[in-house]
C-alpha cells in the first residue's frame, strides 16, 4: 500500500499553482533549482553527437543481457582515463540509474526485506524501494565542517532483513565524497553483515578540487560484494539519452550467483536501445567537452555565491567537493515552506528547501550550481535580500 503524500509532495502542488498563475500573468520566474543540464546553454557537439547515432549497425538487433561488447568496452575506456580498471564482462548496461537500482532491488532482495539509505541525499530511494516492496531504512550523515557516515547510527539501524547499503559517492546535494578510512570501515560493516554495497557514483565527474584522501570509485572493489552505477545522464550531461550502467565486483560463490542472476534479469528486460548503445563510444569521447562547460559553470557560480557570503552573513555556505548543488544554511525565522513560498510569490524565485533532500533539521536551502550565471546571481540576489528583510523589517 503506497503511502500518502508526502509534505515534500504537498508544498510541490502548492508551488506548482502559484508558478501556472504567474505565468499566466507573464511573470518571469527565477528556477534555482534547474537540473535538466540540456536546458542551461551548454555548447553541445551537435553534428558530432547526432552522426553517432547514424550508424547502420543500429538497423540490426543483436541483444546481449549485459549490453554490446562495443557499448561496454567504451565505458572500460572511461574509467581506465580515470586510472580504473574494469573487467568488461562485469558491466551491465541499463536504461538509466534508477532502473539499475529495481534491477538490484529484484537481484538481492525479497519483499518485506531493508536496504540502508543515506541521508541527506536526493530523495528517489525510498520510492524506487517500495515499487519493488523493500522498505529504505535511513542512516544519517553528519557535518562538523565535512560530511561523514555516522556509523555508530548505521550499526544500530541494521537489521537481520537488510540486504544491502547505498552510498551516494559523491553525495548529492552535500557535494561530498566517501573519504578512504570510511571505506575500510564500510567494508568491514558489510563483512559483518554479509551485506552487498552498492555506490550511486553519477556526479563522479565534477570534483571542484584534487583530495587523495578521497574514493573516487568503488568499482575495483572485490573484498566484497559492489555495484557501482554512472551513466550518460551526468558523464555526458546527456538525460534524454537513457543509457547507464552497473559494474558488478567481489568473489566467490556469492559473486557468481549474484552475476548470474543479475544476467538473467537483464535478459528479462533488455531495456537499452540499440541506437544508444552503438552510439555510446564516441559519446563518451565526447563527454570531457560537455563536462569541461558544466564544471566550468559550477565552479564559476559556487565561486560568486562565496563572496556574496562573508563571515559577517547571516547565512552560511557549507563546502562542497563535487556535484551541482550548494546548500545554504539560513537563519530560522520562518520555516522552509514559508520562506520558499514567500520567495516564489514575491522575488519569483524557486529554490529546494532541504527537507526536500532529507536535511533533517529546518533552516537549509539547495540551489542548483549549473544555473545559467545571470539567472544564479539574480536568483541568489533577490534570495540574500528577502532574508534580509525578513531578519530587519
Amino acid at each position: 500500500m503506497f503511502s500518502s503524500r508526502t509534505p515534500a509532495q504537498l508544498l510541490a502542488n502548492k508551488l506548482t499553482l502559484i508558478i501556472e498563475q504567474k505565468i499566466l500573468t507573464k511573470k518571469v520566474i527565477i528556477d534555482l533549482t534547474q537540473s535538466n543540464p540540456t536546458a542551461i546553454d551548454i555548447n553541445y557537439p551537435e553534428q558530432e553527437i547526432l552522426s553517432a547515432f547514424a550508424n547502420p549497425k543500429a538497423l540490426s538487433y543483436q541483444p546481449d543481457p549485459k549490453g554490446l561488447l562495443s557499448a561496454r568496452a567504451a565505458i572500460v575506456n572511461y574509467y581506465k582515463l580515470k586510472g580504473i580498471f574494469i573487467n568488461v564482462e562485469n558491466i551491465f548496461l541499463t536504461a538509466s540509474t534508477s532502473e539499475a537500482y529495481t534491477l538490484l532491488f529484484k537481484l538481492l532482495m525479497e519483499p518485506g526485506d531493508s536496504v540502508l539509505v543515506p541521508v541527506p541525499s536526493y530523495p528517489l530511494f525510498e520510492h524506487l524501494a517500495q515499487v519493488e516492496g523493500v522498505k529504505s531504512i535511513s542512516y544519517p550523515l553528519y557535518f562538523d565542517g565535512g560530511w561523514h557516515i555516522d556509523f555508530y547510527v548505521l550499526k544500530n539501524v541494521c537489521k537481520k532483513n537488510t540486504r544491502a547499503i547505498i552510498i551516494v559517492n559523491p553525495n548529492n546535494p552535500t557535494g561530498s565524497f566517501l573519504k578512504q578510512s570510511e571505506l575500510t570501515e564500510l567494508i568491514q560493516f558489510c563483512k559483518d553483515n554479509k551485506l552487498a554495497l552498492i555506490s550511486d557514483e553519477v556526479f563522479c565527474d565534477y570534483p571542484h578540487y584534487d583530495d587523495t584522501e578521497r574514493v573516487n570509485s568503488i568499482a575495483q572493489i572485490n573484498e566484497i560484494l559492489t555495484f557501482s552505477l554512472n551513466g550518460l545522464s551526468k558523464a555526458a550531461g546527456l538525460p534524454q539519452l537513457k543509457l547507464g550502467w552497473i559494474i558488478i565486483n567481489g568473489q566467490g560463490e556469492c559473486f557468481h550467483e549474484a552475476y548470474n542472476r543479475l544476467e538473467f534479469i537483464t535478459d528479462l528486460f533488455l531495456s537499452v536501445s540499440s541506437p544508444v548503445q552503438h552510439a555510446l563510444p564516441t559519446l563518451l569521447d565526447l563527454a570531457p567537452i560537455i563536462q569541461g562547460q558544466i564544471l566550468k559553470r559550477v565552479l564559476s557560480n559556487y565561486s560568486w555565491l562565496k563572496e556574496q557570503i562573508k563571515i559577517e552573513s547571516v547565512c552560511r555556505l557549507l563546502p562542497v567537493e563535487a556535484g551541482w548543488y550548494a546548500i545554504l544554511q539560513v537563519p530560522k525565522i520562518i520555516t522552509e515552506e514559508e520562506l520558499l513560498l514567500e520567495l516564489l510569490i514575491k522575488d519569483n524565485v524557486i529554490v529546494h528547501p532541504g527537507y526536500f533532500f532529507d536535511l533533517q533539521t529546518e533552516g537549509y536551502l539547495v540551489v542548483s550550481l549549473i544555473t545559467k550565471t545571470d539567472i544564479f546571481q539574480m536568483g541568489v540576489n533577490r534570495l540574500l535580500s528577502r532574508i534580509d528583510r525578513l531578519i530587519y523589517l
